[in-house]
């Protein structure tokens, strides 16, 4: 899990269960993006939320949950970090 901490003690994460992130403070959690299938059965992730593209097909919801984090980690967290 990626914490990326700005000068004024705002955290930006994705959000994961494994780590009870109210213990930093009161939460401000926002959608990232949906994860559906489409008219073939097949998974996208639409990154709209946060100006992102939409990844996919795949065949299965695990490819398209693995594609949202890589893509979040890579172009979201980083673009909330510039001040």
């Amino acid at each position: 899990m990626q914490l990326k901490v700005q000068p004024d003690g705002t955290i930006h994460t994705l959000y994961q269960d494994d780590l009870d992130l109210s213990l930093l403070g009161s939460l401000d959690i926002k959608r990232g993006s949906h994860v559906e299938p489409n008219s073939k059965s097949e998974w996208e992730a639409d990154l709209a939320p946060v100006n992102g593209p939409r990844l996919g097909p795949y065949p299965n919801r695990s490819e398209a949950l693995a594609a949202e984090q890589n893509w979040l980690e890579t172009f979201w967290l980083p673009a909330v970090m510039q001040f």
